[in-house]
Formats: structure tokens, sequence, C-alpha cells
């Protein structure tokens, strides 16, 4: 290993393979502000399908950071240059955590993108010229561990960055090493199997020309930085506006109507007299002004009263009978 510059070949479509996969992230946190401030009703953070969203598009990013260290060192490990990237990771994680700490302190990140970036890139120097078969084996055992071995003490904080828990911890964005640095190894496989066959002429000679192409490159290029920059960028856009425009407040009719209809097919009701019940319990609250008590629990004797006749009226609306008994 050596600090010697070797002459490599810049690959365009590394690039902007780069480039999509920061704008697909910078587009995903887009949609979890958007849900974390009820302008949209999923909830991307735990719904499953955004969970396979956000999962997929950190493993291409995770993959091609292993890329990039085969490409940046496989030939010889520029100390100075991969010293001063890893420090500028290092302090972009620090940055994350005081900046989530300040804004949301029961779920800060304390483990992220960046600081899994900066754990692994150091991790991953040991892979870039170690023997193929040793860097497949590993990359299988770090995927495969965390869905054969889980303890209750890496739910932890202090121990959850390793990866194998029962139920992790609160926080907005964990990233461990079971089994991420995986993707790392995957990228740094696929690498060295493309440097080292013909397809590497072929993908160097690619110059992919035009605007998006160029957007996507500079983006790729500056992956790094927009990464940093993007969640505050976009939080000092998004917060101000919920707080003018209260997504909250209209919100809150989905959120009631949801829970009302599970709630009632539940108890065997079928789905469109429940449709029918809950709408009807909608309007009794808006028309009583009963949103605090519906949303805190905290029913005072005469909103008891209240609710207690609406739900009679309502239920008379899907079973007719009722009325014939009162």
């Amino acid at each position: 290993m050596t600090d010697q510059h070797v002459a490599r070949p810049r690959f365009a479509v590394i690039d902007i393979a780069r480039g999509m996969a920061i704008i697909a992230m910078v587009a995903y946190h887009f949609c979890w502000d958007l849900s974390f401030f009820r302008f949209i009703a999923p909830d991307v953070g735990r719904d499953p399908e955004w969970v396979v969203i956000a999962r997929s598009i950190l493993a291409v990013f995770l993959a091609l950071v292993g890329v990039g260290l085969v490409l940046g060192h496989g030939s010889g490990i520029r100390w100075h240059s991969f010293w001063r990237r890893w420090a500028f990771v290092v302090l972009g994680a620090l940055a994350i955590t005081i900046g989530t700490w300040l804004v949301f302190p029961d779920g800060f990140v304390y483990f992220g993108v960046l600081h899994a970036i900066a754990l692994f890139s150091l991790l991953g120097l040991a892979f870039v010229r170690a023997p193929l078969w040793l860097v497949i084996v590993v990359a299988v055992a770090v995927i495969a561990l965390p869905f054969l071995y889980a303890d209750a003490l890496f739910n932890a904080k202090p121990y959850s960055w390793i990866g194998f828990w029962q139920v992790p911890p609160p926080t907005n964005d964990l990233v461990p090493l079971f089994p991420w640095f995986g993707a790392v190894l995957v990228g740094i496989i696929a690498a060295r199997i493309v440097l080292a066959s013909s397809l590497a002429t072929k993908l160097a000679a690619i110059r992919p020309q035009g605007r998006l192409a160029n957007t996507l490159a500079f983006a790729g290029r500056w992956s790094l930085l927009i990464y940093l920059l993007h969640q505050p960028i976009l939080l000092a856009l998004v917060a101000p506006a919920a707080g003018l425009l209260q997504p909250e407040i209209a919100m809150r009719q989905n959120d009631f109507l949801a829970a009302c209809q599970s709630t009632c097919m539940a108890g065997g009701t079928t789905a469109p007299l429940c449709t029918t019940y809950c709408q009807c319990g909608l309007e009794g609250v808006e028309q009583n002004d009963l949103w605090n008590a519906v949303f805190t629990g905290m029913v005072t004797a005469q909103e008891q009263t209240i609710l207690d006749a609406s739900n009679r009226q309502c239920s008379a609306l899907i079973y007719p009978e009722l009325n014939a008994t009162q």
C-alpha cells in the first residue's frame, strides 16, 4: 500500500449512478419530512413499502461507496486523499448528530449514513486488495448473520450500531455494521470483478452527454456535500410551511376515520357500514369541537355525554332496529 498516485480512468457512469442515488435519497427524505409534518398521510418512516424504498436506496448508496474505494485505492491506498475525504465525512456525521439532537432529541442520529460511511470506509480498505474469495465470504457472513442471531444486549444504544438487536432503539436513522457493511463489500466485489475484465474499458469509454447526464454526474461528484446539506435545507422549507399551513389539522380527519374504520371492522361490522358510522362520528366531533378529547383521551363528563349521544345516533344509522328499541 502506497501514497503513489496511479493513473486510472474516471468512470462517468459511476458518477451518474452516484448522482441518481443521492437524488433518490434526497427525494426520500423530502417525503419523510412531508410525512413528519403531516403534509401527506403515509408514515414514511414505518410503512413497509417505504421501508423497502429506503433500504434499497441505502444499499445502492453503500455499494457505490465500495466501488469508490476500489477505484480510488485499488492500485494503492492514497492516504492523503483518503484522510481528507474521511475527515469531511466524520465532521459531517458529527454535525448531523448535533443537529438532530437539537431538533429531535428523542430520536437523534448517533450512527446514521455518514457515521456508517466513515467506519465502513476504514474497514473497506482492508478488502480492496484482499483475496476476492475472502471478500465474498466476509460479505455473505456480514449480510446473513443478523438474520441468524439477535440478542437483547444490542437493543441498547451503545451496542446497537453493531446490528444484532431484537428491537432497535429510537432514532431517526440507524445504519449498523451488520448487515450494511455487506453492501459496501458487494460494491468492492463488483468493482474488482469489472476492473479485472474487458468490461472496464467499455464502461470507461461511455461518456453520456446532455444536461441530465451532466447534472447527475455533477451530483455524483458532490454527493457527500449534498447529503450533508440537503436535510437542513429541506427542513428550513418544510417546517415554516407546516407552521403556516398547519397540515396536521386537515390530516386529523384522515387519522380519525382510519382509526375508527379499523376499530369498527375489528368488531365484526362490514366495511360499508363502518364507513357510514365513522363519517357520522366525524361529523359529531367536528360539530361539537371534540378533537382535543378524542386525541388526548382527557374527556370531561359533559364531553362524554355528547360522545355517547353521538355514538348512539351513529349506531342507529347502520342498525335501524336500535331506533325501535329506544
